[in-house]
């Protein structure tokens, strides 16, 4: 019995954590570390986002958005534009 609950308390925290999405967005114009820091400095001031990351080479922008928050095409067209890059597309998944 000890054993059951154990494991249904362990499932449910993971549930819980696991809340949210991940989104990742192609973005041209990305060339060096200044303007992966322009990015994340814009990214930082939408509520709910974390563990943003940069990827240069492949012109790839992820974010992990905390449950409740969501990212619109729109929004994230204005962002990448606003910081002087081109906005291709967005990928959302749920974790």
């Amino acid at each position: 019995m000890k054993h059951l609950i154990f494991i249904l308390i362990v499932s449910f925290s993971f549930s819980v954590l696991a809340s949210g999405s991940r989104y990742s967005m192609r973005v041209d114009g990305l060339a060096c570390p200044y303007c992966a820091y322009g990015i994340e400095k814009k990214l930082k001031k939408i509520s709910g986002i974390s563990n943003i990351k940069v990827n240069l080479e492949k012109g790839l922008v992820t974010v992990d958005a905390s449950d409740g928050t969501t990212l619109s095409e729109q929004q994230m067209k204005t962002l990448f534009k606003d910081a002087g890059f081109t906005y291709r597309s967005m990928v959302q998944k749920k974790f």
